[in-house]
């Protein structure tokens, strides 16, 4: 198993790469003069020949292109992710202080979804083809395709504007989390429940549930003991791509709500023109989806055991 653990982390070694590459190359390629902007923004005027060259020399912009990412990705490696270019901080310490509200509100927001969608799914499969799936495949489909900034302003409007039940931003108590999450989540709650009623439906066609209604067996015990169990790796699968996708991309919630996470950091060094933080942002998201997919890859691999290897991958395990 540690051969097959090891075959999986080099196979995400050049798409680790491959994000680096294209972070630096937005970066360095965006336009403007980051040098510039930084003096400009710190001194309230323009800089002359020799302040805008040690400005250049402090963020190792006057190395060149190739030398600059070799160096950036070895420091990447260490965690080093370079300077932000708005405050003079070290970016990884930047994305390392708002991390903490981001993981908040993803695992809020997985929460929900997970709660609304089985459920959901699982009463959806259970009444295939009556009234009852019609109706909740339809509020899936359309809960799928709302937007998620559309979604979070009707909630500001509806729970802080008209009935003033909830804060619509800031990150405070538990009430402050509970509308970002919401905005975050229902649109993830119908995607797991449209893939829960798929999943249950196939297994509920398999002999050994026929046979253990066969025997007598309640409905309710052969749901959860054979039905759900049997589903649980595709639904955990996707539960864990949703976890990861939440944490790289709640950029525009966090903007709306004001929620001090990663997202809201990336979207103000965008207006600053902030390239180091842009490109630690994408960097670091990136490795977090990276390191999630791995460990959904492996989860799946336990949790249902009628997955095959592979001659090659039995050999790695072996």
């Amino acid at each position: 198993m540690i051969g097959y653990i090891a075959r999986r982390i080099a196979y995400l070694i050049p798409i680790w790469l491959g994000i680096t590459l294209l972070a630096f190359a937005l970066a360095t390629f965006a336009p403007g003069d980051p040098a510039r902007n930084y003096f400009q923004r710190t001194h309230g005027r323009q800089p002359n020949p020799t302040e805008l060259a040690q400005v250049r020399a402090r963020f190792e912009l006057d190395e060149p292109i190739p030398q600059r990412y070799l160096g950036w990705v070895g420091g990447a490696v260490q965690g080093d992710l370079g300077l932000s270019f708005s405050s003079g901080r070290p970016v990884a310490d930047e994305l390392l202080n708002r991390f903490p509200a981001t993981l908040q509100l993803a695992a809020a927001a997985t929460l929900i979804a997970v709660a609304v969608a089985v459920p959901i799914g699982v009463l959806a499969a259970l009444k295939r083809n009556s009234w009852v799936d019609q109706l909740t495949r339809g509020v899936a489909m359309l809960g799928a395709s709302i937007p998620s900034f559309w979604l979070a302003l009707l909630l500001i409007i509806f729970f802080s504007v008209k009935l003033q039940l909830l804060p619509s931003s800031g990150r405070g108590g538990f009430d402050h989390l509970i509308l970002p999450a919401l905005a975050l989540g229902l649109g993830d709650a119908a995607i797991i429940a449209r893939l829960t009623r798929s999943s249950l439906l196939e297994v509920l066609g398999e002999d050994y549930v026929t046979t253990a209604r066969a025997k007598g067996i309640s409905e309710g015990r052969v749901v959860v003991r054979h039905v759900l169990r049997n589903s649980l790796a595709a639904i955990v699968t996707q539960v864990g791509l949703a976890f990861g996708f939440l944490l790289a991309y709640s950029a525009i919630v966090e903007v709306i709500f004001v929620w001090p996470g990663i997202g809201l950091l990336a979207v103000e060094a965008i207006g600053q023109r902030d390239y180091n933080m842009i490109q630690g942002f994408v960097v670091f998201a990136g490795t977090i989806f990276v390191v999630i997919n791995l460990v959904v890859d492996l989860l799946y691999l336990w949790l249902d055991p009628r997955v095959t290897l592979g001659p090659q991958e039995r050999a790695a395990v072996a």
